[in-house]
């Protein structure tokens, strides 16, 4: 009866552990909707609130890695178990980072819309932000049903993302070229790009530690087509 009681409290803390790591998703998600809407309106309340709850992603990441050590120390799960629970390490990691590159997004949203007289050109951002929120979902979507098939889309999504930054980087250079009032704003434009990118590369991270839960396997350096064959397998 102990052991049985230890292992359906062991269930309860993996379901638990689970259900709050998407939680967390969920909260980063909105985030970085919040933050893109920002930089479209200039919605200065949305903007500071995207800026101001930034603290309770911390707070998450805080609180799952104390219950990850608390289920390790106490529980001492092995194989599969141990590898759920390593992967809730990784991705709250991911996870807080999204966070933080959804502040930047915010921070630079409140900068450009702060002086009506900057000359913003203009580019289209959220498209790509779009993709990137996309594949955080689909991650998010695949740790909660145990399914490491979406990783390789997750990567496919993940080339289309990088592939914009450099034409989103191509431009914004056109536009300081061509008139130097743009320098500025095109600056703060690229560092938005560049955020936008970062939160596709975790959310990639995220699939791939799905395979490494389910599979055991290191993919972070495959290319796609390794990647294909091993989910083959």
């Amino acid at each position: 009866m102990t052991q049985q009681h230890i292992l359906k409290k062991f269930d309860t803390d993996l379901e638990d552990l689970r259900s709050r790591v998407l939680a967390m998703g969920g909260l980063v998600e909105q985030q970085v909707l919040r933050a893109m809407d920002g930089l479209d309106n200039g919605d200065l309340v949305t903007i500071e609130r995207t800026i101001a709850d930034d603290h309770l992603v911390n707070r998450h990441e805080v609180e799952l890695d104390e219950a990850c050590n608390h289920i390790i120390a106490r529980l001492q799960p092995t194989a599969v178990d141990l590898r759920m629970v390593m992967t809730v390490v990784k991705i709250i990691t991911d996870l807080e980072r999204i966070g933080d590159e959804a502040k930047k997004i915010a921070k630079m949203a409140r900068e450009l819309h702060s002086d009506q007289l900057r000359s913003v050109p203009y580019i289209d951002l959220r498209s790509t932000a779009n993709i990137a929120v996309t594949m955080l979902r689909k991650s998010l979507d695949a740790f909660a049903r145990v399914d490491e098939t979406v990783s390789y889309e997750v990567a496919r999504q993940d080339k289309e993302v990088d592939a914009s930054f450099k034409a989103t980087m191509r431009q914004l250079i056109t536009f300081m070229m061509e008139d130097p009032r743009t320098i500025s704003s095109s600056l703060d434009l690229l560092f938005v790009a560049r955020a936008i990118e970062r939160i596709g590369d975790h959310a990639k991270n995220i699939a791939e530690y799905v395979v490494y839960m389910v599979r055991g396997r290191d993919i972070r350096h495959m290319g796609l087509e390794a990647l294909e064959k091993e989910l083959a397998k």
